[in-house]
């Protein structure tokens, strides 16, 4: 392993280079995102397709996908012209792994909550963020928790900061919405790349203490802290750059971790 910060970016700008493509992001429910040009549409696509990005692969788009048909013409307009009530009887048969219509439901009134009480869910998340804060925790914990403020709850379809839990799906939505790139379709204002956190799941954990960032158990959000913290030291303004191009390893059939150690031969 390069374990000096030159080399290791390195391996790291080749793998991104490599993997980093459009070609790649399928069975990826970002796929959604590219067919809304709107930003106002992309971060309620965003927000859905990252809720419902848990279980089997196949089984995420077919009810991203079932969601997303039911929002039409757009889902912005949708969402403003819908109730509580109009929402849980177009989604009654809603059904994705532990999530039923009415957590479905509750994320979207409590979306639709939000654009309205503050213009956008970028602007939502805009209100509690301050260029002097070290991570975007407290941003996306505002944002987490006006999403909950319905009185029927969305339940795990929408993590909690403050109970420690590593927000991997937020922290995904955050990384589609802010960053842009070949990949990442970006669209959101005044929210630095430098502030945000990696999405940590399985696939990010096991690089991450490959990589010699983190040497904790627990799949939290200071271990998600801690593996971010090791990629600034490579890449300070951007330390999620290489997310989406790693996790292919592992997640992308033919890709497999023998791959990955390639690179740092």
């Amino acid at each position: 392993m390069k374990n000096n910060a030159n080399g290791m970016k390195t391996s790291l700008e080749k793998i991104y280079n490599d993997f980093n493509k459009r070609e790649f992001v399928h069975p990826d429910p970002l796929e959604f995102l590219f067919s809304y040009p709107s930003v106002r549409d992309r971060e309620i696509v965003g927000l859905i397709a990252s809720a419902l990005a848990y279980g089997r692969v196949s089984q995420i788009l077919k009810s991203v996908h079932t969601v997303l048909h039911m929002l039409k013409p757009t889902p912005y307009e949708f969402l403003l012209t819908s109730t509580f009530t109009s929402l849980c009887k177009a989604f009654k048969d809603f059904r994705h792994r532990f999530a039923d219509g009415y957590q479905l439901s509750s994320l979207l009134i409590g979306a639709k909550n939000a654009i309205k009480k503050f213009g956008s869910l970028n602007r939502c998340f805009i209100h509690m963020f301050s260029p002097d804060d070290p991570t975007i925790i407290n941003a996306m914990t505002f944002l987490s928790n006006e999403l909950n403020s319905y009185r029927i709850k969305p339940g795990h379809l929408v993590a909690l900061p403050q109970k420690g839990s590593a927000c991997k799906r937020m922290n995904l939505f955050l990384r589609w919405m802010v960053r842009s790139d070949a990949v990442d379709p970006g669209g959101w204002e005044d929210v630095p790349t430098s502030k945000l956190i990696i999405p940590l799941d399985t696939h990010m954990y096991r690089i991450g203490w490959r990589l010699g960032f983190t040497a904790r158990k627990y799949m939290d959000m200071q271990t998600a802290i801690e593996i971010t913290e090791g990629f600034q030291k490579v890449i300070p303004d951007d330390p999620v750059k290489y997310d989406f191009s790693l996790t292919r390893f592992g997640i992308r059939e033919g890709m497999n971790f023998d791959d990955f150690n390639r690179y740092f031969r």
